[in-house]
């Protein structure tokens, strides 16, 4: 397997997406994909840059770790699937009331996990600006067309029954997997024998 070359766009912190408005001052946190497919012959080539969405759930998890609910994790899975709705090669925008991939084909936890200086420099110490990661490598996911994908905080009991957060969205979450960012886009074909990579930075 080649080597993935690490080449991603310096960290902006601030941007469209979901906000907190507290009084004076405005909390805004954007999350960037990026996807890079690695081919057999060592040909690199970028196949996603885009915006994700953060998810109605993804508040439920935050209040459960400031809260130190026992038994719930941060993020720690990335999920791939083919079930986003509409045209593959335009699929409909993703939306903050999904609970889960319509249709998951794998998950796997991160590769690596990198926090960055506001230059885009990786550092060792905590920061508002993390990348997340995660390579399906020759075997994993071969001759998938991947349209969907999302960032989870995995529970024990695992997904919830439905994909889309219904009515008030009264669901005990703190034993299942929370889907707190979800992503579509048109359609990456993983051929036999190529890696893919999918770094998704987090800016708070």
């Amino acid at each position: 397997m080649s080597q993935i070359k690490e080449n991603i766009n310096n960290p902006t912190t601030a941007g469209v997406g979901f906000s907190l408005a507290l009084r004076e001052n405005q909390y805004k946190i954007r999350g960037d994909v990026f996807g890079k497919i690695i081919h057999p012959d060592g040909r690199e080539e970028l196949v996603l840059e885009k915006r994700n969405i953060y998810t109605l759930d993804g508040g439920i998890l935050a209040s459960m770790l400031f809260s130190g609910k026992a038994g719930v994790t941060g993020l720690n899975m990335l999920a791939i699937g083919n079930g986003a709705s509409g045209d593959i090669t335009n699929p409909d925008i993703a939306l903050n009331t999904q609970r889960k991939l319509n249709s998951e084909l794998v998950r796997k936890a991160f590769s690596s996990v990198v926090y960055r200086d506001s230059t885009g420099a990786e550092v060792s110490y905590p920061t508002n600006v993390i990348d997340l990661t995660t390579v399906f490598n020759e075997s994993e996911a071969q001759g998938a067309s991947l349209t969907e994908m999302g960032l989870l905080s995995t529970g024990v009991d695992g997904a919830v029954t439905s994909s889309i957060r219904e009515g008030n969205g009264a669901v005990n979450l703190s034993t299942k997997d929370v889907l707190v960012n979800y992503l579509t886009f048109p359609v990456i074909h993983k051929l036999q024998g190529s890696v893919l990579a999918l770094t998704w930075r987090l800016t708070f």
